[in-house]
């Protein structure tokens, strides 16, 4: 069975049958984290750097980097048993757009509250493929922890 994972969203698990996916990711980051010896995975579809608002963070937390990252670490620590220090973690996404006029560069600003969340957590990532102008779609398996990155060009 196939987790499909959406805006705002985050899915963990440890069933070695499924799938992990993200569509279309433009400006908004994926991150991942596994754990290869308890065969765990999760991952996070982030939008936005932080919210602007007190409370905006909690009808959807995963909406944000500053809340989504450390939710999906304890979700996989806490509800798994994974040690923290034994997560492979990796993220991907923080594209630019490709019209001239984009004042508010997104991707670049979710790809440093990303950089920042882990920093905070001490944690450190093994690979990031971000920025550039293509959108990613992601297909993470359970049971190798395995990736795959399909490129997309961006037309707005």
């Amino acid at each position: 069975m196939d987790l499909i994972v959406g805006i705002g969203e985050y899915a963990v698990t440890n069933n070695e049958n499924e799938l992990i996916k993200i569509f279309a990711l433009a400006s908004c980051v994926a991150v991942t984290a596994y754990d290869p010896k308890r065969k765990v995975a999760g991952m996070a579809h982030i939008a936005l750097p932080a919210p602007n608002m007190a409370g905006e963070d909690t009808t959807r937390p995963c909406y944000y980097a500053s809340t989504a990252v450390p939710l999906l670490i304890n979700k996989i620590c806490l509800d798994f048993g994974c040690p923290k220090d034994e997560l492979e973690i990796n993220f991907f996404g923080g594209a630019k757009s490709i019209r001239r006029d984009d004042i508010f560069n997104i991707g670049e600003k979710n790809i440093n509250a990303v950089k920042n969340a882990l920093n905070c957590l001490n944690l450190k990532y093994r690979a990031a493929e971000v920025g550039g102008t293509n959108s990613r779609t992601l297909e993470m398996d359970i049971a190798t922890g395995k990736i795959k990155v399909a490129l997309q060009p961006i037309t707005i």
